[in-house]
């Protein structure tokens, strides 16, 4: 890091210990000065220095040589900010936790809260009773979908700067005292966390902690990556849908029900798979609704687009497909219209190719009142008939969902019930291109009217002749899989209609797809990587900035020894590493706040530290283990938190 500027002879800017992120907008040193003592007449204002550009260093992935660095979070990037009077000011990062899940955390009432708590649909606690004398409530080692946003006129007592609020929602936990698989098996948690914003410094302090009631929608399944919505909202997700008209026989979902609703049987798998919406109050408390009418398909993210209308949706699945969802009105999701794209010619991950053409198929128009009644009264017999082996009946259609083949025969009368809640296999039938491999997060670049995908794997679905699901609907056809998997962009334009030509009203439409940037897989290097380590590997988490021009990448690989958090910058084409989470452990959680209260914030959590694989840890796992269980509980803790600047950072005042 660069040594700290000074103000002339005056030497006014302070250190300022765990400050955060720069404000990114123009910046006084005028300001500075009259703070510290100088002078404010009209010879000594300085004129202010506005923001120009910004760029990250790029950290080393940390080796064995500093074992306590991969059982950790490491952070070792510099944010350089260009300023228009051609100034650079550094500011070292570093990360910041509110949390460990497992935690006992305020509850702003004056008593404590387990963070990461599991709670039953009664909003009792989930016990964990595996192990005799070992009893206590179940909490989650996978915190995921963050949104830091404020409201107007916070209630919240206590505060000292400003109040700020954070959703955050916990997708499952790996496993009980006892070692036993969880996953899948409780309803997800999911809190509102009351922040104090110091206006000094800018530093994030946890004041309060509120677990949402999500009773009403009967709870959540694996809630995964979420998104802030324009009008101030945290969208979260509910992905891996249960496979309904085999739900009663499935032991993940009958767990599910019975640690939700006390039986195996009270859980109707159509309730999830859905798009769930958090509104903040502001006294700090959330109220959560469900959207029925966006696709139940396996929902890791949406980005709303400019016009609060156009939703891109995430489909983290095999023979997952591209959605996007236009709703009838500004700021509200409740009613809409759901489109599945249909790939064209030339489909490439070749980031060097131009890319192929989308169109879009309508699947339907639905309000949520209307598919939460077809919830509520249909059962999957009643939609289509699925067979999982061939029937030798020429009335069904061979489809693929799940990297598997289906024969289906959809009831008459049955399109828009199947649309929205059969809508991987409906999709299929209809001519949508689900081809794709864990379409996982997805973001929005403004500027340049650009959306992005991560493509966590480019394997099965997506390889020409693989069993697992590859069929020539698609237009996807690769000849050789790619598990590293990818970033695709995807131009966005306005003036188009549907493949029966009806136009779309949207002015955000993806009308070609491309690959930005593609991980490479590799021999097992020394440390155990099967992937380079100097590119992206299983890119899932996907957000940009648009002050900072940066795309920021989130790793959940099972190919990196320790997963990373990227900075791509799509001016200079700069990849930069900035963290390293712990090994065994996924980057979640990613959200970029270019302004919160004149500060800047990249909000990011990890799950599940530890998370050992028999053949990519195989190198590493005896030396960090000892140090993972020692940091996190055990391996049962995972945090939440966000990057910040360390204590040598400045603080730089608004103009």
């Amino acid at each position: 890091m660069s040594d700290h500027p000074q103000i002339g002879r005056r030497q006014a800017l302070k250190f300022l210990a765990g400050a955060p992120l720069l404000p990114l907008g123009s910046f006084s040193v005028a300001a500075l000065l009259s703070g510290c003592g100088g002078s404010d007449t009209a010879a000594e204002v300085v004129p202010a220095a506005n923001f120009v550009s910004a760029s990250f260093s790029s950290m080393a992935a940390p080796t064995l040589a500093n074992a306590a660095a991969m059982a950790t979070t490491t952070v070792g990037s510099t944010l350089s900010v260009t300023l228009s009077d051609k100034s650079v000011k550094d500011y070292k990062l570093a990360y910041q936790p509110f949390f460990i899940t497992g935690d006992m955390v305020d509850d702003g009432k004056g008593g404590k809260v387990l963070a990461g708590g599991y709670y039953d649909i009664h909003n009792k606690a989930i016990m964990d009773n595996s192990v005799a004398g070992k009893e206590r409530q179940i909490f989650s080692d996978a915190p995921d979908g963050t949104s830091l946003l404020s409201v107007l006129n916070p209630t919240v007592s206590g505060i000292k700067g400003k109040a700020v609020f954070a959703v955050v929602q916990f997708e499952y936990t790996t496993r009980n005292l006892s070692g036993a698989d969880m996953y899948g098996q409780l309803p997800s948690p999911i809190a509102v966390l009351t922040l104090d914003q110091d206006q000094a410094t800018g530093k994030l302090s946890l004041v309060k902690y509120y677990n949402v009631d999500t009773s009403k929608v009967k709870g959540l399944w694996i809630t995964c990556g979420s998104s802030l919505s324009p009008w101030g909202t945290h969208l979260s997700s509910e992905e891996y849908e249960p496979d309904a008209p085999f739900a009663s026989t499935d032991a993940q979902f009958k767990a599910f029900s019975k640690n939700t609703f006390g039986d195996e049987t009270s859980a109707n798998p159509y309730h999830y798979g859905h798009l769930p919406e958090v509104t903040v109050n502001a006294d700090g408390s959330g109220s959560i609704k469900k959207h029925y009418c966006t696709g139940r398909i396996s929902h890791e993210l949406v980005q709303v687009m400019p016009d609060n209308r156009t939703l891109l949706m995430g489909d983290d699945a095999t023979n997952s497909g591209l959605f996007i969802f236009v709703a009838d009105t500004e700021k509200d999701l409740s009613a809409g219209t759901l489109y599945v794209a249909k790939v064209g010619t030339g489909f490439s991950i070749d980031p060097a190719a131009a890319g192929a053409k989308l169109s879009w198929i309508n699947l339907g128009h639905a309000t949520s009142a209307e598919i939460e009644n077809m919830v509520n009264t249909l059962k999957p017999a009643d939609i289509m008939t699925v067979s999982k082996t061939d029937p030798q009946d020429a009335t069904y259609t061979k489809i693929f969902t799940g990297g598997k083949a289906n024969w289906i025969k959809l009831k008459p009368g049955m399109e828009k019930a199947a649309a929205f809640l059969e809508t991987h296999r409906y999709a299929y039938l209809v001519g949508g291109s689900m081809g794709f491999t864990k379409m996982e997060g997805t973001t929005v670049n403004i500027k340049d009217k650009i959306a992005y995908s991560a493509l966590q794997n480019m394997v099965d679905s997506m390889v020409k002749d693989n069993a697992k699901g590859w069929n020539a609907q698609s237009g996807i056809a690769l000849d050789k899989a790619l598990v590293a998997g990818g970033v695709m962009a995807h131009n966005l334009a306005g003036a188009q209609s549907d493949t029966l030509g009806v136009a779309i009203k949207s002015e955000w439409v993806p009308v070609q797809t491309r690959a930005l940037l593609v991980g490479e897989d590799i021999a097992a290097d020394a440390l155990g990587n099967l992937a380079n380590p100097d590119k992206i590997g299983n890119p899932d988490n996907l957000k940009f900035s648009e002050k900072l021009r940066t795309l920021f990448i989130g790793e959940d690989s099972g190919y990196h020894v320790n997963n990373f958090l990227w900075a791509y910058n799509v001016d200079t084409k700069v990849l930069s590493r900035i963290m390293s989470v712990p090994s065994g452990a996924e980057s979640t959680g990613l959200q970029v706040v270019d302004d919160l209260n004149g500060w800047t914030y990249i909000m990011s959590n990890f799950q599940h530290p530890g998370d050992w694989s028999s053949s990519l840890h195989k190198q590493v796992q005896s030396t960090l283990d000892p140090l993972v269980r020692a940091n996190y509980k055990d391996r049962f803790g995972a945090a939440v938190g966000y990057l910040t600047a360390d204590a040598t950072s400045v603080k730089l005042s608004k103009a």
